[in-house]
């Protein structure tokens, strides 16, 4: 009996205390499910532990799934910074690895090509043609072609284009054929000075652009007789006379190809990337930085030509930049419409008095 009764109390008293224990367990339960569910969704959560546990034993130091959440920027709800500003929560940008592909491979690649064979084109075109000479001797007879303001205006663009393109030429192609044979000191002191050149005459260089067009656009518009001019290039080229106005077809169009065109991408591109600290994200220095050494490498190669046919190419050619003026036979057969237009008065020739008497545009011998 006495057995029974304390059988009978256990009883009670384990019932009592499943009874007391029961809500608390399934509470505990509930909560735990809950917070499996809620690290599930988590990145790197419990559910991928085990396969970066396995990872870490079969490929140690691969930390490819942390380096992915860091890349994911914005995506992860998780990543911050304590850094203010824009893109400061972007601690890797994928986009980066693009633009020095692209930079590195098309861009360096085919723009370096572009450079050589337009300078093998020319340098071919020199040895097989030489100098295109007056068919007529001098008649001593100089004629005004340049003012000094257009000739300043003239040598300043093309001494700040010259010391830009050798410093982009360095940074753009430089460690490919520089860097072996210079080596590091010497490549690096020359990387060094062309960089702080490049930042520094960037911006007088689109000061220069601005006074380059406003300067010389009234005489680039297109005549009639320009494009008799590009249909007799070939002739052109081989000495033969082909009517032109003060610049002919090919000046025109480096005009306004060159110098306008190249020159406003360039300039544009260039301040975005000179003056970062006026918002612009690195995806937008980026696309600037690639749009900017296509352009230039454009603007290099055209400038070639027309610095071949402004000094060795075309006899003459340089003493009207140089001095200003021009020999009367050269004028005649090259540039023959606007030399009859300054001999008949029909346009004050540059830098004359304002009657524009025929006298004023021509002076006996010497350089004036």
């Amino acid at each position: 009996m006495h057995r029974k009764s304390v059988a009978q109390w256990l009883v009670r008293f384990f019932v009592a205390l499943a009874v007391l224990l029961l809500p608390q367990a399934l509470a505990q339960a509930q909560e735990q499910k809950a917070v499996q569910q809620g690290a599930a969704q988590q990145p790197g959560a419990a559910q991928g532990q085990p396969a970066e546990a396995q990872r870490q034993a079969t490929q140690p130091g691969n930390n490819a799934p942390m380096w992915r959440d860091v890349r994911s920027g914005d995506i992860n709800a998780y990543q911050t910074t304590q850094v203010r500003g824009r893109e400061t929560n972007i601690l890797i940008q994928t986009e980066g690895e693009m633009w020095r592909r692209v930079r590195n491979g098309p861009v360096t690649v085919y723009g370096g090509w572009l450079v050589v064979i337009a300078f093998l084109v020319i340098l071919l075109f020199y040895w097989r043609r030489g100098e295109i000479m007056l068919h007529e001797p001098r008649t001593g007879r100089e004629i005004l072609r340049f003012t000094s303001w257009e000739r300043i205006v003239h040598w300043t663009t093309a001494i700040v284009f010259v010391i830009l393109a050798v410093s982009g030429i360095f940074m753009l192609f430089g460690r490919y054929v520089l860097l072996p044979i210079f080596g590091y000191p010497i490549f690096s002191a020359l990387t060094v000075l062309g960089k702080n050149l490049h930042n520094f005459l960037g911006p007088l260089f689109v000061v220069c652009t601005l006074l380059m067009v406003f300067t010389f656009i009234r005489d680039n518009f297109f005549r009639s007789y320009d494009w008799t001019w590009l249909r007799k290039f070939g002739d052109f080229l081989k000495g033969r006379h082909v009517p032109a106005g003060r610049f002919n077809a090919g000046e025109k169009i480096w005009f306004w190809l060159g110098v306008l065109t190249l020159g406003a991408v360039v300039s544009v591109t260039g301040l975005v990337l000179d003056f970062p600290n006026f918002g612009q994200t690195r995806e937008t220095m980026q696309v600037a930085n690639v749009i900017h050494a296509v352009a230039a490498v454009g603007y290099i190669a055209l400038s070639l030509g027309h610095i071949y046919l402004g000094t060795i190419g075309l006899e003459g050619s340089y003493d009207a930049m140089r001095h200003g003026t021009v020999d009367e036979a050269w004028a005649k057969e090259h540039h023959d419409i606007w030399y009859r237009e300054v001999v008949a008065g029909r346009e004050r020739p540059a830098g004359s008095s304002p009657t524009g008497a025929p006298a004023s545009a021509m002076k006996e011998g010497g350089k004036a």
